[in-house]
């Protein structure tokens, strides 16, 4: 592990220390994290069009309290490419293979990323306690295979712009707002906020551009998993139920879904005024991210025996 000092861009926060690693998955991709803190293991697993970069003020408040694994999935930052045999084991084996060399228990994940936790504490007894931030899963695969199929031809004729507003209708991520503006108009923003963060982007960040073609991953990983909430009966590990009283209402019908089928779950609870990205960054960009407030039920939940 090497030591060094970053300062992240979505953060106002002064330098944040932090050493990195690197595990290898059985396909042979390497997937990179950071570390920081000392105490019991804890691995925060980010979702689509983030990476470990965003959740860097959750892990710093955790830190005095645990040591903190923030990995980039694939296709992100520190970790390798996506492979051409990708699909949601590809996932579980990343976290496999972090799990067994840091020897963490407990684990949080947002959106996709919680739905790589659901689908990993199937089959990997490492996992003790589960934190789940609104799991992005439909009551019918059909819906997000329909964005998906667009959002990959928009992809192949190069219009980026066009690819993103779709998958921001699909997952329902925009404000009211975006319902009734016209569809050229988004796109237009769309781009136009994409080239400025691009040049204003210091050497390390990950940005809007980078993530996108990350986009057909998670909407492939959602695909294949929604609609199948009884497969999570089988569930072992003690599950907090995580959300935003401002989140999408598919988002919290998936919380309701497993709440009733999830064997083990330690409790459900929704923060008042956020949305689905409470508990990423704080920033210009994320002005209802409030990280703190997620930390103080995450403390809770894996300090309790």
């Amino acid at each position: 592990m090497a030591t060094k000092t970053t300062t992240s861009n979505q953060s106002p926060a002064a330098e944040q220390r932090y050493a990195t690693g690197f595990v290898t998955s059985p396909d042979g991709v390497n997937i990179g994290y950071r570390q920081l803190g000392h105490g019991p293991g804890v691995v925060l697993l980010h979702g689509a069009m983030e990476s470990a970069q965003s959740h860097m003020q959750l892990a710093t408040t955790l830190a005095d309290a645990f040591t903190v694994y923030v990995p980039d999935r694939r296709g992100r930052g520190l970790s390798g490419p996506y492979s051409k045999e990708y699909s949601s084991q590809s996932d579980v084996a990343d976290m496999d293979a972090l799990l067994t060399r840091t020897g963490a228990q407990n684990v949080f994940g947002v959106s996709s990323g919680a739905d790589i936790w659901l689908e990993a504490a199937l089959s990997l007894p490492a996992i003790q306690k589960a934190a789940l931030y609104e799991p992005a899963l439909f009551s019918d695969a059909s819906e997000p295979q329909a964005f998906l199929t667009r959002y990959d031809r928009e992809m192949a004729q190069g219009k980026l712009a066009a690819a993103m507003v779709t998958a921001m209708k699909g997952a329902q991520m925009g404000p009211p707002i975006f319902n009734v503006m016209p569809r050229w108009l988004l796109e237009s923003l769309t781009s136009s906020a994409m080239k400025g963060e691009a040049k204003k982007a210091k050497p390390g960040d990950i940005t809007m551009g980078t993530l996108a073609p990350t986009l057909h991953y998670d909407f492939a990983l959602v695909t294949a998993m929604s609609g199948h909430f009884q497969d999570f009966k089988a569930v072992r590990a003690e599950v907090l139920l995580l959300g935003g009283s401002k989140s999408p209402a598919y988002l919290k019908h998936a919380l309701g879904a497993l709440e009733k089928v999830l064997p083990h779950v330690a409790g459900r609870i929704e923060f008042p005024g956020l949305d689905h990205g409470g508990s990423s960054d704080a920033s210009n960009t994320n002005r209802n991210g409030n990280p703190e407030l997620v930390a103080q039920a995450l403390r809770r939940f894996f300090a309790e025996p």
